[in-house]
């Protein structure tokens, strides 16, 4: 029997309402809130929602008010990045944050319009299957999800995928990540959802309903498997400085910074020892490679020459460490002389104080590193969210550090890690990933978002991540996304120990973002099936 599509009395103003609720309520299943049924309840508020559409219309602006609210809320904390720029007044940060939040809601108004596009009968404009539309939502919904992680650079902050996770100690739902990757995860849980509308739909005392509605609550609190609870061999110690965002780029502040860093980087490893020594983004100030006008070493902290800043991070570190620090490199233009951009790097110094390889960012943040259009937003006020002049570059993307006896490392720098099947160099896989970051302009809740997704990465790849951050969280996730040490938020500390070791590669580390895809194609075939038996 079809379903004729009738409009609510006062759905009018009901819908958009609705829809704007159900967004924000969504968004509070992310951490730091973590109220994972109300995000569950939320979503099957909007699948209720965009079935009962009556026009094409109406069921994108139902999708597009839904991800408003749910953007907002969520991404709350870029409003404090502005509260670090003296340029722009900080209210200006909210009208960032809606406006960034108004084009990321396109996507799931693309996925509601297209879910109600498949399943709407051509001639009679009956909704013929919820079944259908739940399917076909969950298929355009990971779509979307992969579209937002893609165009215009892309931006794939909290992903839905995300309120899988379990407590510190376990990995929850997400463990599923490995064989789904963390896009197809998200599908699931709109399946989820999906579960608690149909069986609300049904509104009768049945086996049928009790079954969708147990089953989220089953898969979410089930104990899932830990694995990769291995100890590991490579000694390792990553510090949090807490260097607070207001005198991170503060000269006055650079020696009592670096001061801190190498008393928390403990007594220098002897010679026979092999011990790797991370530090965060940002984590030291001076230009560690030569080559450049020597003017731009004026101003450094510790001597005007990069040779003798290395030899003295190497004789404090000692004989048998290597660093892996966060660092800036210029790009010099060789006709003019003059910086024309810089690059955010990591670089690995070893124990002679010789640079043994570096790794240059390659997802740059808007506004953040490089100002979109700078030629039309600069004459009218806008600047970069940090200081400085320079546009930084994009480096070429995943790579493999070989280290020698200090192992084989991944690198991503700050928000690359949340970039689902780009974090990795398939073709030449690491034994971990170090992610260094600065998330001490990301307010209260980026940085236990930050985290999450680093988790996320961890469980896909198979891989464990070592986060050194300058105000935190700072943590060692091990290759099934337990976090086995952590370091809260402004708090000077070090966590040491042995690297965990990396696990075979997963589903997804082999397959990578073809294998969520075709999770999509799976779920939108059965959506197409269940509107055939229907007699579409």
């Amino acid at each position: 029997m079809s379903t004729r599509i009738r409009p609510l009395a006062g759905a009018r103003w009901f819908r958009p309402v609705a829809a704007v609720v159900c967004g924000l309520a969504a968004a509070t299943g992310f951490v730091p809130l973590g109220w994972w049924p109300l995000a569950l309840a939320a979503f099957a508020g909007l699948l209720a929602l965009g079935f009962g559409a009556s026009t094409a219309g109406r069921a994108f602006r139902t999708g597009w008010l839904f991800g408003l609210g749910h953007f907002v809320l969520g991404l709350n904390w870029i409003a404090t990045a502005f509260t670090y720029q003296a340029a722009m007044p900080a209210w200006l940060g909210w009208v960032g944050v809606v406006l960034l939040s108004a084009f990321l809601a396109v996507y799931p108004g693309l996925a509601m319009l297209a879910a109600w596009g498949v399943t709407i009968h051509r001639r009679t404009r009956d909704r013929l299957s919820p079944i259908a539309f739940l399917f076909a939502f969950a298929a355009f919904w990971i779509a979307a999800e992969y579209l937002r992680a893609t165009v215009f650079t892309g931006f794939a902050w909290n992903p839905l995928a995300a309120i899988t996770l379990g407590g510190f100690e376990r990995p929850g739902l997400a463990i599923l990540s490995q064989f789904l990757g963390t896009y197809a995860l998200s599908g699931l849980v709109v399946l989820l959802a999906g579960c608690w509308w149909l069986a609300v739909r049904q509104w009768r005392l049945s086996a049928a309903s009790a079954i969708l509605a147990a089953l989220p609550v089953a898969m979410m609190l089930a104990p899932w498997p830990t694995v990769g609870q291995r100890p590991g061999t490579l000694a390792f110690r990553l510090i949090q400085p807490d260097i607070r965002q207001e005198v991170l780029n503060e000269p006055q502040w650079f020696e009592r910074n670096f001061v801190k860093s190498v008393q928390l980087s403990g007594p220098p490893a002897e010679q026979d020892a092999t011990r790797l020594v991370i530090w965060p983004e940002s984590g030291v100030p001076d230009y560690l490679r030569t080559g450049y006008p020597r003017r731009y070493y004026q101003q450094a902290t510790f001597a005007a020459d990069p040779d003798i800043a290395r030899a003295r991070i190497a004789a404090l570190l000692g004989p048998g460490s290597l660093l892996l620090t966060g660092t800036i490199d210029l790009v010099i233009s060789p006709t003019e002389n003059r910086a024309i951009g810089a690059e955010n790097v990591v670089t690995a110094v070893g124990p002679d104080g010789r640079i043994v390889d570096g790794y240059a960012k390659a997802h740059l943040v808007p506004f953040g590193e490089y100002l979109p259009l700078r030629l039309l937003l600069e004459p009218i006020g806008m600047t970069r969210l940090v200081p400085g002049t320079l546009d930084f570059r994009a480096g070429p993307g995943a790579q493999t550090l070989d280290l020698g006896q200090w192992g084989r490392a991944g690198v991503q720098i700050c928000y690359e890690i949340i970039f689902s099947g780009e974090v990795v160099d398939r073709d030449n896989r690491p034994d971990y990933i170090i992610n260094p970051s600065n998330d001490g302009w990301f307010g209260a809740w980026g940085p236990p978002q930050h985290l999450a997704q680093a988790r996320l990465r961890a469980i896909e790849e198979g891989l464990p991540v070592l986060r050194s951050t300058t105000t935190g969280i700072s943590a060692v996730i091990d290759a099934g996304g337990v976090v086995r040490a952590s370091i809260p938020r402004h708090t000077a500390a070090a966590i040491e120990g042995e690297v965990p070791p990396a696990l075979a590669p997963t589903p997804f580390a082999r397959l990578g973002l073809g294998l969520s895809l075709a999770w999509g194609l799976l779920l939108f075939g059965i959506a197409l099936v269940a509107l055939r038996r229907r007699g579409v």
